[in-house]
């Protein structure tokens, strides 16, 4: 047998350019079918991981899915705002254990601001039941208090007491600062994986402060604006709020609230639950999955047909070797064992190449998909699925390594030492 191996190695190395095509080729398809795996399993469960706890999502009438998206994931906008007065009845309603209140709109060089209150750092939860933790400084408290989101903090180079300027809209193309009214940093937020690392949190009254002069969705005229020293003496309260989370105090109840929320006569409103829209979201995206499996099952097939076509091309050229090894002795069969060894050597091969080249791959992705997305795929761990997929590669070129091998065992002592004119 440690012939066979020797023998093959040797085999393989003098072909070093159609083993490296064959290796490269079954490495690409190994990449592709265990990539697939990784972003599905890995994105899901990052999605799944960014909220916690929360039994109901509520926010203006509009789909599910656009509700979910935009204020969980800080995905796309809001068709319309919920009003304060409606999110203060729902939130005191006797089945609601605690809401917390979700206000979108401005940004700060790119990163979402978030209109908040002291309930969001007591009750959010993400990833089962993990807390929001400082890395240092404290919640806000002052009217011009922001607290950042680990990622944001750290590509903005943020520390305590900086002083930053929020910008109206969410779009990166800048059209109208609040110059006029800069918050200072007085807490980062340790990383969590989830959108939240990359959102600026301010309270809602200072969203409030920020467009007290704003009419109609127009900036106040030079000289008209109310000063920072004016806004600090009035008493704001906000008039709206894009979305809240609520948790009831019994499961029992949560029907029965969507419905009353959904029926809510002095203003249209949906309530989802978060864990029914985020199926539905995967079964929106249900056929992009597929078709990223289709095409990585045909580069594998591909793989294997290229494996094939370079072992008998190969056969042809050695023919003469093989009848040299049978006239020194060689059985037939050691003829068959050492096509195959060299098959599963070309798959081993390549599934170690691919699994280093995935591996590789995955550290380079994860910090763009943080800070795109706010997604945290992981590196790259092996599932139950990557093992089948990992046996269906090595069992597959071992399966076309069996035909050249056939072919070389059939043929007669004779067939490689006769010389034709």
């Amino acid at each position: 047998m440690l012939e066979v191996l020797r023998l093959s190695k040797k085999s393989l190395w003098n072909r070093k350019v159609t083993t490296s095509l064959t290796v490269f080729t079954i490495a690409l398809s190994m990449v592709l079918l265990l990539g697939v795996e990784r972003i599905r399993h890995g994105t899901r469960a990052s999605f799944e991981n960014t909220v916690s706890q929360v039994d109901l999502i509520i926010g203006a009438r509009s789909g599910p899915i656009n509700l979910l998206l935009y204020s969980v994931f800080h995905i796309g906008d809001a068709t319309n705002n919920v009003s304060y007065e409606s999110y203060k009845k729902i939130s005191e309603h006797k089945d609601v254990k605690w809401s917390i209140p979700i206000s979108l709109g401005d940004s700060h060089k790119g990163y979402r601001v978030v209109g908040t209150n002291e309930n969001y750092f007591k009750h959010y939860r993400f990833a089962g039941n993990q807390e929001l933790e400082f890395s240092s400084g404290k919640m806000f408290s002052g009217l011009f208090d922001v607290v950042l989101g680990a990622d944001a903090a750290r590509n903005l180079d943020y520390k305590i007491e900086d002083e930053i300027t929020l910008s109206h809209g969410t779009s990166q193309a800048v059209f109208q600062d609040h110059k006029d009214r800069p918050f200072i940093v007085v807490g980062i937020l340790d990383k969590t994986g989830t959108p939240v690392d990359r959102s600026v949190h301010v309270s809602l009254e200072a969203i409030e402060a920020l467009h007290i002069d704003w009419k109609g969705g127009a900036p106040p005229r030079s000289g008209e604006e109310t000063s920072q020293r004016e806004l600090l003496k009035m008493s704001l309260r906000p008039h709206t709020v894009t979305a809240f989370f609520v948790r009831l105090k019994s499961k029992i109840g949560i029907f029965r609230l969507q419905r009353e929320v959904n029926e809510f006569e002095e203003e249209a409103m949906s309530a989802i639950l978060p864990g029914v829209s985020l199926q539905q979201l995967w079964r929106t995206l249900g056929m992009a999955e597929e078709i990223l499996r289709v095409v990585s099952f045909f580069v594998f097939v591909v793989s294997l047909v290229s494996m094939l076509l370079a072992l008998f091309t190969t056969l042809n050229e050695r023919r003469r070797e093989m009848s040299i090894l049978r006239s020194v002795g060689a059985r037939p069969g050691f003829i068959f064992s050492l096509m195959i060894i060299e098959s599963g050597l070309l798959a081993v091969l390549g599934i170690v190449f691919g699994i280093l080249s995935l591996y590789v791959a995955s550290m380079i992705a994860q910090p763009l998909l943080e800070q795109k997305l706010g997604l945290t795929v992981g590196l790259f761990a092996f599932t139950s699925m990557d093992v089948f997929y990992t046996g269906i590669v090595f069992v597959g070129a071992l399966l076309m390594g069996a035909l050249p091998a056939w072919g070389a065992y059939k043929r007669a002592l004779s067939d490689g030492l006769i010389v034709r004119l």
